[in-house]
């Protein structure tokens, strides 16, 4: 799929199929939480689906790859807290369980595309330090 006519440096993210998918992602949202009554828990289902691909976006036009890394790592908070809300809208039996399912395996898909993109970054980045050659292993000890 084209997303814009318009080619233009910054406008590279549309090339990535973590953005895609996270665009997906935002459309399964609005259409799971569209008919919700609770204005404010119907947003913030949507506002944390939009923010992975609005975080891909905002971080590919910053100027260095260690601020284009930590806005990866916003968005890798932000399908935490769309499924939360996603569950939230299923215990309220407010969505179907066929549709939240549809939202989670997507979901699920997009995080792991995005924990992928973020490993390739750090590789990249390890190998255009003078004196690494190797991935370095994340750097984010385990919370549990």
């Amino acid at each position: 799929m084209e997303y814009t006519k318009r080619r233009h440096l910054n406008r590279g993210y549309m090339k990535l199929e973590v953005w895609q998918r996270g665009m997906d992602l935002f459309e399964l949202a609005f259409r799971l939480a569209g008919s919700a009554l609770d204005f404010k828990l119907k947003s913030q289902c949507i506002d944390a689906a939009q923010s992975v691909s609005a975080n891909v976006a905002e971080g590919y036009g910053r100027r260095t790859l260690p601020e284009y890394q930590q806005f990866l790592y916003i968005a890798q908070g932000s399908p935490g807290a769309a499924l939360t809300r996603g569950w939230g809208l299923l215990r309220a039996k407010l969505v179907p369980a066929a549709a939240f399912e549809e939202f989670d395996i997507l979901l699920y898909e997009v995080e792991n595309k995005l924990l992928a993109f973020i490993g390739s970054l750090r590789c990249r980045n390890a190998r255009s330090t003078p004196g690494r050659t190797r991935c370095p292993a994340p750097n984010n000890p385990p919370i549990h």
